[in-house]
């Protein structure tokens, strides 16, 4: 059977993470474990690609799917270490590799019990711009997700202006579109820009919105994210650990439906996913014009998927999806991204919205068990058989 290609485009990084053994650190907080002065001794340094086209695109590429995935790099050690990677697994790529600039590096701190602390240099991705797409060649998917572009310089120095047209020219051309955010560092430049005027420039043209909680809120809602951050310093527990589908998910879903996507995909950490949709009538203008553009591209993969996506029983969706009891907690790195791959997966497959997002819940419960984002996946089938069989239920959030 003919696949539908997705392209995975955006934030690429060389993640560099450090073992923290849980039986050293376990029970200590972040703050305790770095702190001025102080030598801790850790394990050893897990390195591996990282950033949406890494964690969400390979993920894709490990899963089955038919990918192709675009990211900026230089011409450096840390981009030859990425490409090595890539060439080894056999994925399909497309760097734009430059002599110009430098390869972006992520310090992942992942202590045991604590949300990730991230150091980050972006690098090449401060310089990816829409102009690096080869439409001709886009126009081939039937797919096109983008990452982070908080953490693309290029992407929101002209008040969004440049994400907004290039989701316009994908979802023109006739393919499913979805948009993942990051979070911007507050007292950085990113962290001073408009979100919510930028983003209402680009989602009317997105299809799937799917940032976590705590981006959005950072984006959409300053004074209800604050509130998170110091309930959680209060509390001392994680922020989506302290969330209610209520009174804090679901207002943000909503304002991002009425800001002009389809539908939003919430990920709320080990809460869980999140799932809020617009209309029947357009939902299924989605599926129109997919097919539409899949007739027109490649007459094979229509007649194959013909009533793959149609947007039937995707409309006025209302759905928390609680996550899966992990076997261990090595790193939660990369989990949501993967989830976001899960999700993508089983969209393109033809998958009904309720077992999407029990993919995706899946994915990113198995991501964590291994400190790197892929070693702990599953293929679909058996993690399918594996939430079929009973797999234990999470209960976090206040619902």
């Amino acid at each position: 059977m003919a696949e539908s290609r997705i392209i995975t485009a955006g934030y690429i990084s060389m993640d560099i993470t450090p073992a923290f053994p849980a039986e050293h650190y376990r029970g200590r907080t972040l703050q305790d474990v770095v702190r001025p002065g102080k030598l801790r001794e850790v394990g050893g340094a897990e390195s591996s690609p990282g950033g949406c086209v890494s964690n969400t695109g390979l993920a894709l590429h490990v899963l089955g799917a038919d990918v192709s995935l675009i990211a900026k790099v230089g011409d450096d050690a840390f981009g030859r270490m990425i490409r090595d990677v890539y060439e080894r697994r056999g994925a399909p790529v497309d760097f734009i590799v430059s002599k110009d600039v430098e390869t972006s590096y992520t310090i992942v701190i992942s202590v045991p019990g604590n949300d990730r602390c991230f150091l980050v240099d972006a690098g090449a991705n401060d310089h990816f711009y829409p102009e690096d797409l080869n439409m001709e060649e886009a126009a081939k998917a039937q797919y096109f997700h983008f990452g982070y572009p908080a953490l693309m310089r290029s992407f929101y120095l002209d008040g969004g202006e440049r994400l907004a047209r290039m989701y316009r020219a994908m979802q023109e051309t006739g393919l499913i579109t979805s948009l993942d955010t990051a979070q911007p560092d507050a007292g950085s430049e990113s962290g001073k820009v408009d979100w919510e005027s930028l983003l209402a420039k680009s989602l009317p043209y997105v299809d799937f919105f799917v940032p976590s909680i705590e981006e959005l809120g950072f984006m959409l809602d300053r004074e209800r994210y604050e509130y998170w951050q110091e309930k959680a310093l209060r509390t001392g527990e994680d922020i989506c650990m302290t969330l209610s589908l209520e009174e804090d998910v679901r207002p943000l879903a909503k304002k991002s439906l009425e800001m002009g996507c389809s539908c939003v995909l919430l990920k709320c950490g080990a809460a869980g996913l999140y799932l809020l949709s617009s209309s029947e009538e357009r939902m299924v203008s989605i599926g129109d014009r997919f097919r539409e553009h899949c007739r027109e591209c490649n007459p094979e993969l229509a007649a194959a998927t013909e009533g793959v996506f149609t947007g039937r029983g995707w409309g006025d969706l209302d759905l928390f999806q609680d996550s899966y009891k992990p076997d261990r907690i090595l790193s939660g790195t990369g989990a949501g991204d993967t989830a976001i791959a899960g999700f993508l997966y089983a969209l393109s497959h033809g998958m009904d919205p309720q077992t999407c997002l029990k993919v995706a819940a899946g994915c990113g419960s198995m991501c964590i068990t291994q400190y790197d984002t892929l070693s702990g996946l599953l293929p679909i089938p058996e993690l399918l058989k594996r939430i079929e069989s009973g797999w234990e239920l999470q209960h976090f959030i206040q619902k």
